[in-house]
């Protein structure tokens, strides 16, 4: 006991950080839920964007800090359960579903049940060597993050031109079996974990960026469905990169060639299939 209280004391601080915002996204994606009963749907889906948003940053910091962990994985993979699987599923049903009684709940636990099953396949294929370099680029199916988003985004929509056909049950049950079939699918997504920016494109990265933000504040909801649905479009586009690399016999070639030009030497087979949204990484998941 005395000494795994001086392990405990002895930890550095900095290790402790990205389990500290695997925690706070897991507040944030329960305080999501309370919103949701309180009516506050605007509150409820800002909760869920800002898990995302920790959940991205999370494993990049726990990388950063050397302070990944097996403890800090599982964590993790409970955290983004709750955020993304139930938390959405509950706001769904809360704001539309349950006007279909039964059926409605049986979509809710499908979509919630199915982001359980992706996380579990995920944590089960932790350190598979087999895989080549460039399948680090690529996702097995919809990131949960990106799930929670897509199943909410027809609620995003309604912020900003109303109810009626946005609220209706059945477009947003068939949408949460859709994503729900997504995400325990083996369709290959990017994971733009390892995109490369060439020297030239800095400036008007980081401009962009800035433009970004400033849409964020001023139109928050149009933005947050915009990249969602470009998310949507870059699908097809994952499925026939990934296509490609397959059948290209050379295992160096990265996945992001086909959108870049460039390739990138530094692919680890250990992330493969890693970030499930927004940040499955092997090392914390």
């Amino acid at each position: 006991m005395t000494t795994q209280g001086s392990r405990l004391r002895a930890l550095p601080f900095n290790r402790l950080i990205p389990n500290m915002l695997t925690v706070i996204a897991l507040c944030a994606g329960l305080t999501a839920i309370l919103y949701g009963f309180q009516g506050k749907w605007h509150f409820a889906v800002g909760a869920i964007m800002i898990a995302g948003l920790l959940d991205a940053l999370d494993g990049r910091i726990a990388r950063l800090l050397g302070g990944t962990s097996k403890f800090g994985a599982e964590l993790d993979s409970l955290s983004d359960f709750i955020s993304f699987g139930v938390a959405p599923a509950m706001l769904v049903y809360l704001w539309t579903l349950h006007a279909a009684k039964g059926p409605g709940w049986v979509v809710a636990l499908i979509f919630a049940v199915c982001a359980a099953l992706r996380l579990a396949r995920f944590n089960t294929k932790l350190g598979d060597s087999d895989l080549p370099k460039w399948a680090g680029n690529f996702f097995t199916g919809v990131p949960s993050p990106a799930g929670g988003g897509l199943v909410l985004l027809p609620m995003m929509l309604s912020f900003e031109f109303g109810g009626g056909f946005f609220s209706h049950p059945l477009l947003n049950g068939v949408l949460a079996v859709l994503v729900a079939y997504m995400m325990i699918s083996k369709i290959p997504t990017f994971s733009f974990k390892q995109v490369r920016v060439p020297q030239r494109l800095v400036v008007p990265l980081l401009l962009a960026v800035g433009l970004i933000a400033a849409l964020l504040v001023t139109a928050t909801w149009l933005t947050l469905s915009g990249f969602l649905i470009l998310y949507l479009f870059s699908i097809p586009l994952s499925v026939r990169a990934y296509r490609r690399l397959s059948e290209t016999p050379s295992p160096a070639t990265d996945a992001l060639s086909v959108i870049d030009g460039t390739e990138d030497a530094e692919g680890d087979a250990a992330m493969a299939s890693a970030d499930d949204a927004g940040d499955e990484t092997p090392t914390r998941r």
